[in-house]
C-alpha cells in the first residue's frame, strides 16, 4: 500500500465512497451497468381490468394486437411456404442456396416488425439482435454461408409457422368475446397476450447474452478505432508545430553559424550558444511528448509512484492512495494512469477546488479508481465534453465510468477496469 501527497495536501483520506464490487454497477450517466437485469413487462406487473364496458388503453392495445394477428400470421406464413418450398425446389440449381440467404433476411425484417408491434401494443420491451457480421469479411461466400447460418432468421421462420394457428385461435376468441362475451374480455385479452409475449421473447429476442455482448465489443471497437486514430493525429500535430519547426530552425541558425565561423567567429559563437538552448527546449518538448504518449516512471515504477508525480504536478494539493498487491497488466495500467492525469486537469482547470483525493483499490476482478475533490460541482458528461470521451473509452475496455457532481460540490468520479494480471518476464 501507497500513500504519499503533494507538498501543499493536507488532511486525513476520505472514506472510500461508491465502490463497485461487480454488481449492481452503473455507466457513465447513471444507469444500469451491463450486469442489470432488462426490466421487467409492464403489461405483466399490472391488475387485471375490472369488468365492465370501460376499459383503460393498454387493454384496447392488447385487443387490436390480438385482432391482427390473423392477417398477419396469414401474411408471414405465406412468405414462408412460398420462400421455403421456392428454395428448396431450386437448391440443386446456383440460384437456389442465394434465394434461401435472401428469404432469410426477410424473414429478418418481419421479426423487426413483430417486435415493434409487441414493445407498442404489447408494452414489452425487447432487444433488437445483432446484425449479420459476415459481410464486415468481404466477398459474397462469407456473406452467404452467414446468412445461412443466421439462428435469428431461422427462428423467425419458426415464429412465422406457428403464427398461423396462434393467430386464427386469438382472432376467433377475441371477435367472439368482444360481442359474447364484453365483461371477461379484458382477462381473455390479458391471458392470450401472455403467449404472444411468451412467443416473442422466446422466438424474437436476441439469442443470448453472449449476442448482445458481441454488439458492445463491436462498438467499443470502433471507439477504440477512433480514439487512437486521434492520439496519432495529435502527436503529429504536436511534433509538426513543436519540436520539428524547432529543430528546421535550429538547422537553419548552425547553417548560418558554419558561414560566419570565419569571417565573424564571435557572431558565430554567439549563433552556435542560442542553438544550443534551442536543443535543450526541443528536448524537453520531445520528453513532454514522450511522456503524454506514456511515461517512462509509470513503465519503470508502476502506477504508485506515477499518481505521485501527477498529483505533484496539479495546481490543487492532491493525497494519493493505492491498495494493490502487485501491478496489473501494462494496458491495463496505462488507462488507469491517463484516466487520473485527464481527471486531474479537469480538476485544475474547471473545479476551483482547495483540495482533492486520488484513490485506487483492487476489487475481485475489478481495479477501481476514484477521484475527489471539494469544488463547485455541476460537472456533466453532456455536451461532447471530455468527461464524455473519458466514459467511451473506459467502456471499450469492458469498463465502468460513475460521474457524481451535485452543484455546489463535491464531485466523486469512479472509474472501474478490469484486473488483468501482468505478463511473467
Amino acid at each position: 500500500m501507497t500513500e504519499s501527497s503533494a507538498p501543499r495536501a493536507a488532511g486525513r483520506p476520505g472514506p472510500r465512497g461508491g465502490r463497485a464490487d461487480g454488481t449492481g454497477r452503473t455507466d457513465g450517466r447513471g444507469r444500469a451497468g451491463r450486469t442489470g437485469r432488462a426490466p421487467a413487462d409492464p403489461g405483466e406487473g399490472e391488475r387485471l381490468p375490472s369488468p365492465g364496458f370501460a376499459y383503460g388503453a393498454q387493454t384496447w392495445r392488447e385487443i387490436a394486437h390480438l385482432l391482427a394477428n390473423l392477417p398477419l400470421g396469414v401474411a408471414g406464413f405465406t412468405y414462408v411456404s412460398v420462400w421455403l418450398y421456392a428454395g428448396a425446389a431450386l437448391s440443386v440449381t446456383v440460384i437456389g442456396l442465394p434465394m434461401l440467404a435472401l428469404g432469410l433476411l426477410g424473414a429478418r425484417q418481419f421479426g423487426k416488425l413483430e417486435r415493434a408491434r409487441a414493445r407498442v401494443l404489447l408494452a414489452l420491451p425487447v432487444e433488437e439482435p445483432s446484425p449479420i457480421r459476415g459481410r464486415a469479411h468481404g466477398g459474397f461466400f462469407p456473406w452467404l454461408w452467414s446468412s445461412l447460418k443466421d439462428p435469428v432468421g431461422w427462428r423467425t421462420v419458426l415464429y412465422s409457422l406457428i403464427r398461423l394457428p396462434w393467430g386464427v385461435l386469438t382472432f376467433t376468441v377475441t371477435l367472439v368475446s368482444l360481442f359474447a362475451a364484453w365483461p371477461v374480455l379484458g382477462w381473455t385479452a390479458r391471458l392470450l397476450t401472455h403467449g404472444d409475449r411468451a412467443m416473442v421473447r422466446g422466438l424474437l429476442s436476441p439469442s443470448d447474452e453472449l449476442e448482445r455482448r458481441i454488439a458492445e465489443l463491436e462498438s467499443g471497437r470502433g471507439r477504440v478505432v477512433d480514439t487512437a486514430a486521434a492520439d496519432l493525429r495529435r502527436i503529429e500535430r504536436d511534433l509538426h508545430d513543436g519540436a520539428q519547426a524547432r529543430l528546421v530552425a535550429l538547422a537553419m541558425d548552425l547553417g548560418l553559424a558554419k558561414e560566419k565561423l570565419l569571417e565573424d567567429p564571435q557572431a558565430a559563437a554567439k549563433m552556435v550558444d542560442e542553438a544550443h538552448g534551442e536543443v535543450k527546449t526541443a528536448l524537453r518538448e520531445l520528453r513532454d511528448l514522450a511522456r503524454g504518449i506514456h511515461p517512462a516512471i509509470l513503465t519503470d515504477r508502476g502506477l504508485g509512484p506515477a499518481l505521485s508525480h501527477l498529483a505533484a504536478r496539479c495546481t490543487v494539493p492532491v493525497t494519493v492512495t493505492t491498495d494493490l498487491p502487485h501491478r496489473p497488466a501494462p494496458a491495463i495500467e496505462g488507462i488507469a494512469y491517463f484516466t487520473v492525469s485527464e481527471l486531474l486537469q479537469n480538476i485544475s482547470k474547471h473545479s476551483g477546488a482547495r483540495t482533492a483525493r486520488v484513490e485506487m483499490w483492487r476489487s475481485g476482478d475489478r481495479l477501481l479508481v476514484q477521484v475527489r475533490d471539494d469544488g463547485k460541482g455541476g460537472a456533466s458528461p453532456d455536451g461532447g465534453s471530455g468527461l464524455t470521451g473519458l466514459a467511451e473509452r473506459l467502456e471499450a475496455v469492458d469498463g465502468l465510468f460513475v460521474l457524481d457532481s451535485p452543484p455546489g460540490g463535491p464531485t466523486t468520479v469512479t472509474a472501474e477496469l478490469p484486473w488483468r494480471e501482468r505478463p511473467v518476464g
